[in-house]
């Protein structure tokens, strides 16, 4: 019966040291990070963010080739040309309907043509 005390006692004082090593572990971890918080950080930052509601409003109804556009200052300035449609006239001669409908009667060629090679396979 001693012995049975005596392991028993072993048994208690090694789980008590056990948990006391692995309380202190615990504490000396770092934190982990609360996600409330991480997102009330980020909600402050997007209060702070500029305000750029207004500019677009005034932007709204325009066409996107009359709206002023500021290139951003890292990036380098390049100029994309689109190659002229040897199909079409002149722009200036063109109306727009008819770049429409010549765009539109290409992309339907286009179509029929790739049609054509799948029917062939």
């Amino acid at each position: 019966m001693g012995r049975l005390l005596t392991g028993l006692a072993g048994a208690l004082g090694l789980a008590w040291l056990w948990r006391r090593l692995h309380r202190e572990q615990a504490q000396t971890q770092a934190p982990e990070p609360d996600p409330a918080a991480e997102l009330r950080e980020k909600l402050a930052q997007a209060r702070e963010a500029a305000d750029d509601r207004d500019e677009f409003d005034a932007a709204e109804g325009q066409p996107v080739d009359e709206i002023e556009r500021t290139p951003p200052a890292a990036e380098p300035e390049t100029e994309l040309v689109a190659e002229p449609d040897p199909e079409l006239d002149s722009e200036a001669s063109v109306s727009l309907d008819e770049r429409r409908r010549a765009i539109h009667e290409k992309a339907q060629q286009a179509l029929g043509e790739m049609g054509q090679l799948g029917r062939d396979d």
